[in-house]
Parts: structure tokens; sequence; C-alpha cells
């Protein structure tokens, strides 16, 4: 019989064993301390998370949900929710931390626990386990994350060469350049909410991904008929609280929206892929004053709804200010002409070169229709109130605009000097580099206080236009004809606000100079101009800082009566006007159909 040695020794390894520390621990009595890398439960932190919810779509064993926590309030780019991990399901692959857009989210060295209630093991993380963040294993900044955070680069002109004509300064994405943009949204619907109009961005840039691009624009189509404007122009707020933003470049929003809308060429290919439904009649009538984006967009809506809508629009063209006020380099004509057109062909009328208050009084198109909608604009320019505007080559940037805008004859000379800081000054300092001059842009406070979008100042920058910041306007000096010749202006120092608003400017003694112009662009602001309205009408309704007071509807003290745009919102872009418009058609319905549907 063979000897088993096997057998002999195994009793003598146990005791021998027996001496050394145990593999397991006693818990919670006893803590072994885990490698630095080990990943453990998670930990979020509250205020960085902005409730994206890419945690919960990434997560494979559907273990994250979105909730609803005290303290935590939703706001504009922040959804108000956050993560709460099923740790029963959880495999700690830490796919959610890879692709959290914050990296507010992370996993710890933490991983024992111990309980007999299985609904313990939901954990909140940042709230169940608030001191995570000093026990930290893996973050996502650690690795290469699963997101992209650079953005697909905007081919344009170049600077001095775009000076040289009146030619689209953004050339567009490509085919390719789009879907590897649209690639980059995670999809949260946060830019959604932050949206006047709250257009359906995730969906529609998810169409742009998967090559759908018809059916991009048909989802543009649903709540906003100006998208390819709002391609070209938008202010964008979307992107500002984009949450690939947090860590990186925002997804070019704007510029998907362009391109989608773009590769619908005519009005005929618009109508055949947004295919609209269009209601039957329903025999009330709509007037409408301004054919501005609010108005367009009331008018749209109301077609599709059955409404017999006019438009009565005192200038040649249809647009409002995004015609006549936004230059051809960023808004060309036959793009405005193509989503006229559309519109006028799915029922929308338009009374051009029709003036109200000249051409129609008030009361008759009061006894036109059963509901008025007035979204004029603000196109009254304020003045700079200093001596010598009234010289020949002072001109309000309103006007200025308009006029170029309409291909009258303007000439500006070799020296142009504009004042202020808001988009229509650089509007107007970028025409003038077009049209031969050079551009001296005088702003009041910092350049950092502009209120004209950042990548607008860069622009005129590239194009060789010199901004002066912190510099006021005292004269324009004029030869013996009233014709301008020179700008005196002071510098300005920024005295801080105690209240803790921004600086104010205020003018240094002494320190003043000089400029040489042809030309003086005033560009300070507008307001409206309210003289068509008989004043029985206009003393009963509400206006404030020389807006008219509307509800939630869009509508005024006047039950029949509706205001949008400018006149009504204080946002002044182009998208809060279609916002306006979108809610307007809500109030006009409930107004004329009471309860009829």
């Amino acid at each position: 019989m063979a000897l088993d040695l096997k057998g002999i020794v195994s009793p003598f390894t146990a005791i021998k064993q027996a001496a050394k520390p145990p593999h397991t621990i006693k818990y919670p009595k006893e803590k072994k301390e885990t490698a630095a890398r080990y990943r453990g439960f998670h930990y979020n932190d509250i205020e960085e998370c902005i409730g994206c919810g890419s945690c919960e779509t990434i997560c494979q064993n559907e273990a994250i949900d979105m909730i609803k926590i005290e303290g935590v309030e939703a706001k504009p780019g922040d959804s108000g929710l956050r993560p709460r991990v099923d740790n029963g399901r959880c495999c700690w692959c830490a796919l959610c931390v890879d692709v959290c857009p914050t990296g507010s989210l992370s996993l710890t060295k933490d991983y024992l626990y111990v309980s007999e209630d299985p609904d313990s093991f939901l954990w909140t993380p940042g709230v169940d386990n608030p001191d995570g963040a000093e026990i930290l294993s893996f973050r996502s900044q650690d690795g290469k994350p699963l997101l992209d955070y650079q953005r697909v680069p905007m081919r344009e002109l170049a600077g001095m060469e775009r000076v040289k004509s009146f030619a689209e300064v953004v050339l567009g994405y490509t085919r390719e350049e789009a879907v590897r943009e649209a690639e980059r949204c995670v999809g949260c619907g946060i830019c959604t909410e932050v949206c006047p109009v709250h257009m359906h961005i995730p969906e529609y840039i998810n169409a742009i991904a998967i090559g759908e691009t018809d059916a991009a624009v048909k989802i543009i189509y649903d709540n906003n008929p100006l998208g390819e404007t709002c391609g070209k122009v938008c202010t964008r707020r979307c992107e500002t609280v984009c949450a690939i933003s947090k860590r990186g470049e925002p997804v070019a929003i704007r510029w998907l929206k362009r391109y989608a809308t773009e590769t619908a060429t005519n009005s005929e290919m618009i109508e055949h892929i947004v295919n609209p439904e269009i209601l039957p009649p329903n025999g009330h009538s709509v007037g409408i004053v301004g054919a501005g984006p609010s108005g367009l967009t009331a008018a749209y809506y109301l077609a599709l709804r059955g409404f017999d809508v006019t438009i009565y629009e005192a200038k040649s063209h249809a647009g409002g200010m995004i015609m006549y006020g936004i230059p051809k380099y960023r808004l060309p004509l036959d793009s405005i002409d193509k989503q006229i057109e559309y519109m006028e062909k799915i029922g929308v009328k338009i009374k051009f070169n029709t003036k109200i208050g000249k051409d129609l009084s008030f009361e008759e198109l009061k006894n036109k229709h059963e509901a008025l909608l007035i979204g004029i604009g603000f196109e009254k320019p304020y003045t700079l109130g200093i001596t010598g505007e009234d010289a020949e080559g002072s001109i309000q940037a309103i006007n200025f605009l308009r006029k170029v805008n309409s291909e009258m004859p303007i000439e500006v000379g070799g020296k142009v000097a504009v004042i202020g800081g808001g988009n229509v000054a650089i509007d107007a300092a970028r025409v003038s580099r077009r049209l031969g001059a050079e551009v001296t842009i005088l702003y009041r406070r910092r350049v950092q206080d502009m209120p004209a979008d950042w990548e607008e100042i860069e622009g005129a920058e590239d194009e060789g236009v010199v901004i002066k910041p912190q510099t006021i306007p005292l004269e324009i000096i004029t030869d013996e004809n009233n014709k301008a010749v020179k700008l005196k202006y002071a510098n300005a120092e920024m005295i801080p606000d105690p209240k803790g608003g921004r600086p104010r400017p205020k003018i240094i003694e002494g320190d003043e100079h000089l400029l040489e112009v042809d030309t003086v662009i005033a560009a300070i602001g507008q307001q409206a101009d309210y003289s068509f309205i008989p004043t029985e009408i206009f003393n009963k309704l509400e206006v404030k800082r020389g807006r008219i007071v509307v509800n939630e509807l869009q509508q005024t003290s006047l039950p029949w009566l509706f205001a949008t745009g400018d006149i009504a919102n204080s946002r002044a872009d182009a998208i809060s006007a279609i916002a306006d418009g979108y809610r307007a058609v809500k109030g006009i319905e409930k107004f004329l159909l009471k309860g009829e549907n």
C-alpha cells in the first residue's frame, strides 16, 4: 500500500497556518485598509453635479436612478435631480464615472457595508456618505474619459479676407463634421430647459448623429419656424449650460441646427420634409402688426391651426430686425427669403409696405380682426445727447444697418467711430470695415463688460476693428459745413459698486482726446414707437420701462390685444421673440376658441 504523504503532512500545515493573521476580518469591529485604487461605493459632489443623468443612461445594470433630494432645486443648467445607486445591482465598472461630464461622480475605497434591510443598499452618493470625498479612489480625470470634450471646429473665412465682401463668414459643417459633433451630445436635455422655445435639442442632434437629417429638420420645425435663422444668429443660451461645457467645449448646438436646416435648400424642400398638418379654417381672424420673428412665428402656428391670419409689415420685406438689423455676412438674404416663402406656402398672408397709422388706421385694423398681435420691435434709436450729434456724418447704428441691408447708397469715409458695446455696435463696426473704413469702437466700460457676444467681439478684432474701452464721448467736432471731422472723448476709471453690482465708469478729469472721424455711428440702444396706437387704447395698456406688460400667454390688459418681441421682452434676441410668438398662439387660441376644441 502506497504511503499517503499528503494526508500525513496536512494536519501539520494547518497548525502552521494558525499562527498567521486571518484573511477575513470581523466587520464592523475590525477594518482593513484597502488598496488606493480599489473601486468601492460611489461618491458624488452634490454642488458640482448638474443632474444630467448621463450616469443613469450608461449604466448597464440599471442600477442608477435620478431622484429629487432635499436642498437641491432645479435652476437653469441644473435639473435639480441627483443619482441614487442600487449597490445590489452595481458591478463597479465605473462607466458612470467615466461618462460624468462634470467630474462630480467618483468611486471611493469604501466597500464594506452590512445590513439586513435590502432597501438600505439604495445610496444617494454624497448624501448617504458625505465623508466620501476623503477616500476617493477612481475618478474619470485620472484616465481617458469616454466623452469627447473638444468641439469640431467651424470653418470660417480669414479675418482680412472676409472684410473684402459681405460673403457669409461661417462656412458650415460638412456631413462628416456634423455627425462627429452631434455624437458628442449626451442627450441630457438640460439645454432644452434653458432654451426660450424649449426646442427638442437632444432629439434633433441625435437625428443628425445617425444621419437622419430630414428627421432633424422636421423636429426643429415642430416649435420653431425660423430654425435656420437661429442656426446662424441665435444667442445660444442652450450652449452656456451644455453638460459637456463643464469640462470642455459645449456641443455646437447652433451650428448643428444650421447644418440641418441648410440641407433644405428651398421652400419646396422645407414643405416636403416638414409636411405640416394644417387644420381646416376655424372661422376666426387674427391681425399681426410687424413681420419680425415673433409675428412670423405666431402667424405660422396660427395658420397651421386653421386661423385666417394676416401680417401687416411697414417695410418691403419680412423679417424685422433679422432682415434689416443683422448684416448679411451673418444672415444672408436668401436664407431669410427661403423661410418666409415656406410660411406663405402654408397660408400666412403678409401685406408689405403697409404702415399702421398711416396706410391703415389702428381702428380699421381692429375692425378687420377679432384679435390683434403687436410685434413691432425696438426700432427708434436713443441719441447720445452730445454737441454735434446732428452733424453730417453722424448716424444711428440701426438706421445705418437698415440702409446697408436695403442696399441704399451710403458713404462712411475712411475713418469711423462706433459708440457702444452691444451686438448692434459690433455689427455696425464690422459692416463699416467691409465698406473700407478704419474703425474704432468706443465703449464706456471694460471689454469684459461688453454685452455683445464674445465671438462677435473676437470676430471684429480679427477684422481689424480697434476697441477703446473705458472711453466716454463728449462732443462731435464739425467743420464749417457741419461735417463731422473729430470725436472728442474722455478716458474713464471704473468705480466699484458698493452694492455689489458691476463697476461704473467715471470720467478722468483732464484726460481728454481727439479722434479723427468721417462718420460717427451711435449704438447705445433703441426704444419702441407706439405712436400708431390711439391714445385712448394705449392709455389702457400697462407699460413699464417702455415695454407693454403681458401675462404668461402674451395677452395685454386688453383681452383682444397681444404683444410680443422687444416691446414685451427685455431679452432682445430672436429666440426670445420666437418664444413670445409661440406662447401668443396659445393665448389667442384660448381667447378666440373659448373651449370650442
